[in-house]
């Protein structure tokens, strides 16, 4: 069954959680909440699958996600 990876990355100056995969050509999806992306994720990888041409029976996606804020120190 092949692996896809999908990035997940919060953009604190939108302030929404973006998706991309170099594994699926077209994956750009943004979403406010890290669980509604993920599921946005879900539902868009089989219709970008069959328009890129590749339509295996099942896949399994590795959801990797990043954020970094920056913290005032107060002292």
């Amino acid at each position: 069954m092949p692996e896809y990876t999908v990035f997940l990355t919060w953009d604190e100056e939108a302030a929404v959680w973006t998706a991309s995969s170099n594994d699926i050509p077209g994956l750009v999806l943004e979403s406010g909440s890290l669980d509604a992306l993920m599921e946005r994720v879900r539902f868009a990888v089989p219709e970008l699958m069959e328009l890129n041409g590749t339509v295996p029976e099942t896949i399994s996606m590795c959801f990797r996600s990043e954020r970094y804020e920056q913290v005032r120190m107060y002292g």
